[in-house]
């Protein structure tokens, strides 16, 4: 029995590459928002004030809820909480 290996655990799970590859950037920006939130001591309310949106989708925010975000929602969240994102494209190994 062969076992296929990933390089990422997006890889693994997702149904298509197009899919692990979003999947991957949702989840960079959702861990430095959170982290962001960390270190500003903002409480959930006013981190969801900041970014525009309710409690809880903060909780959810925090709590990893992937499957909840789109990469517009999480870069305008980011562009709001005053981060600036960089982006790198490069060739696949593949």
């Amino acid at each position: 029995m062969s076992r296929q290996k990933f390089s990422h655990v997006w890889d693994a799970i997702a149904d298509t590459p197009e899919e692990a590859e979003n999947m991957k950037l949702r989840s960079r920006l959702m861990m430095a928002l959170t982290q962001h939130l960390n270190h500003s001591g903002l409480t959930q309310s006013q981190a969801a004030e900041l970014f525009g949106v309710t409690q809880p989708r903060i909780s959810d925010l925090i709590r990893g809820k992937i499957n909840l975000f789109g990469l517009d929602a999480l870069v305008n969240m980011a562009a709001a909480a005053g981060l600036h994102i960089e982006m790198r494209i490069r060739e696949s190994a593949n």
